[in-house]
């Protein structure tokens, strides 16, 4: 029981580090500075903010921005490209390198083995958008290939 506990606890730190609430209060004129402030970092939304007036009280939220890959995205394509991997006769090493090559294009890199074709981008160096696109030609080439991968149903990229 403590085990869970902590861990629920855990949960909720985490995502307090993620998302603060700020609430401003009318009769403390705060409400109108958040407003003026907010209309000269986003002067094209100043006539959107004036709408906000004569509220009573004004909640901002401030989210930290996520730019890597989700943990959903991330065990989706870890999953399915493990199970294409399978089918097709590779080890999940080398199907991801395989999916890397077609998603971001090749280097070729001299070594002492001779040219060696390379991913010209690692999966560690991409943002989420990327991401979707390395996962999009891991579907794409697998039904190709006669190989169906379903859809997330995270829905989260």
């Amino acid at each position: 029981m403590q085990k869970g506990v902590l861990l629920q606890q855990h949960r909720q730190w985490k995502i307090a580090l993620m998302q603060m609430k700020y609430r401003f209060k009318r009769e403390t004129k705060d409400v109108l500075s958040t407003l003026a402030g907010l209309s000269i970092l986003f002067p094209d939304q100043s006539e959107e903010l004036k709408l906000l007036l004569d509220v009573e009280s004004l909640t901002v939220v401030a989210e930290k921005t996520v730019y890597g890959r989700s943990r959903p995205q991330e065990n989706y394509y870890r999953k399915w490209c493990r199970a294409f991997g399978e089918w097709a006769g590779l080890t999940p090493d080398e199907m991801h390198e395989e999916i890397l090559r077609i998603a971001f294009g090749t280097e070729e890199a001299e070594t002492k083995f001779g040219s060696k074709l390379r991913p010209a981008k690692r999966s560690a160096e991409v943002k989420r958008d990327e991401y979707s696109l390395l996962i999009d030609h891991l579907i794409i080439t697998a039904a190709k290939m006669g190989f169906a991968i379903p859809p997330s149903n995270t829905g989260d990229f």
